[in-house]
């Protein structure tokens, strides 16, 4: 499963990342597939598309987000976060992750980003020069 990812991402789970009962609370596991699709695009498009998106037009949003929870993670675990885009949309990317500890599968998500226009709040297409450079380095 893991050899269909040509990008990954380690995370180290914190403290305050687990909950009362000695396991990553929920809603970290956003954070860490948000985290792992930003290092995915920088890897992709270079540290610039973070520092200003908007030379790029590209400004991704979560529109969507399915997490299938496996198994916990644990305080001081090195978590792998694998990330590929499945589908590339008129003004979206269709994202499949992985979260693993060792080879045990933690997390599987499926998300969807829509490149945003903050002037008029509105899903836009995505720019060809993005869609090659992703298309390139996923092999599609």
């Amino acid at each position: 499963m893991k050899d269909q990812y040509k990008f990954s991402h380690e995370i180290r789970v914190r403290y305050s990342e687990i909950d009362g009962q000695k396991i990553v609370f929920n809603a970290h596991y956003h954070t860490y597939l948000d985290i792992a699709f930003t290092e995915y695009m920088r890897e992709i498009l270079g540290p610039q598309w973070i520092k200003d998106p908007h030379s790029l037009q590209f400004d991704p949003v979560l529109v969507k987000s399915t997490v299938h929870y496996k198994k916990p993670a644990l305080l001081d675990d090195i978590l792998t976060i694998y990330v590929r885009v499945k589908k590339i949309g008129n003004s979206s990317l269709t994202l499949e992750s992985l979260i693993t500890r060792d080879d045990v599968v933690l997390i599987e998500a499926e998300m969807i980003n829509a490149n945003y226009d903050v002037v008029s709040k509105t899903a836009v297409p995505l720019p060809e020069k993005i869609k090659s450079k992703i298309k390139q380095f996923e092999g599609l």
